[in-house]
């Protein structure tokens, strides 16, 4: 009934232009030019571009683009021709292919109408979804299958955490390296204060050593925190500057993609409305006067498609710039930590022990020198030359131990 009519029924073009014009395409090795073929005899006047796939003859050649409609094969017409026929065409000829076709000077801004920006819309929603949870809501939407992108996502994120964990270990470590240096200091001060006034000098001049030491940990301590303090600030540089920067990328790169995902629902969309009215021998107005509608989204798709691609490719490098980066810098920062922090324990190890500290160079009295008895001290307005030592063998000791009191020995025996 309605296939009578159907090219009596005048094109639509929905108000676009075309343009035609004559292309060359070199064959590949498999025979084919690449490009994808639809409507047609039966129910279509025009027969069309469906897709160009990548890396083929059309693609590379760049003057077809999906939308167009073709007219002619090596100067034959294949008006009122299937394009199942047509594609015969195209592979009979060896070599070399002339396509006919009439450009479709679409505006993508005609394209995106409402129905677009909605599933933009849906697609969002939907992208943090489960499967199950967007098929409950009878959700329909296009995916990306095999999507390595997602798990490189997913390793940013972590990474953004592991910094910023790394960060705040990092301040407490310093903030504690602070509080014992601090420590230290008061050490020191306590113990200078016991040193000047202890009236044994011995004791004195262990009083002061160790005040000494406590100070030069607090300066070493403070030299610390002065070379470990940049590692903050490149921890934030990446944490706060990098990775937001990847993250602007990626957000406009989503939004690239939820306007491809949704230009191919559309297509699918179309598609179905297509097969179900021929199936039920219907024919829709639109496929019966060319399908102009259709052919403006196939347009959409393509162009939508090449921006996803580019952007995609811009976020695929700057994540593997920042994965470089941090394999770098991760490792440098932390043997530059750990390198300090072992540094500090040797310090304060020499320093418990009697060694050397790296600023003053000078011996640590041991724990010991404090609970020996100190003897050898000349009595206030005694007699005596002062030198002898506490086991009362030398010269000048005997006689100052004959000359103790029985209080004096007893404190000297304790």
């Amino acid at each position: 009934m309605f296939t009578d009519m159907d090219y009596d029924l005048e094109e639509d073009k929905l108000g676009i232009p075309t343009v035609p014009g004559t292309v060359t395409l070199k064959k590949d090795g498999q025979n084919l030019i690449g490009i994808s073929i639809g409507a047609g005899a039966q129910h279509c006047p025009c027969l069309y571009i469906v897709q160009v796939f990548d890396n083929t003859p059309a693609a590379l050649e760049g003057t077809l683009a999906a939308g167009d409609e073709i007219t002619g094969v090596n100067g034959k017409l294949v008006k009122g021709k299937t394009k199942v026929e047509v594609a015969k065409m195209i592979q009979a000829v060896q070599e070399e292919a002339v396509i006919h076709y009439n450009k479709l000077q679409a505006d993508p801004k005609q394209g995106k109408s409402l129905d677009i920006v909605l599933k933009k819309v849906k697609h969002r929603l939907v992208e943090n979804m489960s499967s199950g949870t967007a098929d409950a809501l009878g959700l329909s939407r296009a995916i990306l299958c095999n999507d390595g992108l997602v798990k490189r996502l997913e390793e940013l994120e972590k990474t953004a955490e592991l910094y910023k964990g790394l960060m705040e270990h990092t301040k407490r470590l310093l903030r504690a390296f602070f509080e014992l240096s601090q420590t230290h200091r008061a050490f020191g001060d306590v113990f200078s204060v016991i040193g000047v006034r202890e009236p044994q000098a011995a004791a004195s001049e262990a009083f002061v050593k160790f005040a000494d030491a406590h100070r030069n940990i607090e300066k070493f301590g403070i030299q610390l925190l002065k070379t470990i303090k940049p590692m903050l600030h490149d921890l934030n540089t990446y944490l706060h500057k990098a990775i937001p920067d990847t993250k602007l990328t990626i957000r406009k790169y989503l939004d690239v993609k939820f306007e491809y995902l949704s230009y191919c629902l559309k297509v699918k969309e179309m598609d179905d409305e297509e097969y179900t009215s021929i199936a039920m021998g219907e024919p829709m107005y639109r496929v019966c006067t060319g399908n102009y509608e259709y052919r403006l989204v196939l347009r959409c798709r393509q162009e939508a498609r090449a921006r996803f691609a580019k952007m995609r490719k811009d976020v695929l490098e700057k994540i593997e710039l920042l994965d470089q980066k941090h394999v770098q810098d991760i490792v440098f920062q932390l043997q530059r930590r750990v390198g300090h922090v072992a540094l500090l324990r040797r310090v304060l190890r020499r320093a418990e022990g009697g060694g050397r500290l790296p600023h003053r160079g000078g011996p640590l009295p041991h724990h010991d020198q404090l609970r020996r008895p100190i003897t050898g001290l000349r009595r206030p307005g005694g007699r005596g030359g002062g030198g002898g030592g506490g086991g009362g063998e030398g010269q000048g000791g005997g006689r100052r131990r004959s000359g103790q009191t029985g209080g004096e020995r007893r404190r000297e025996a304790d």
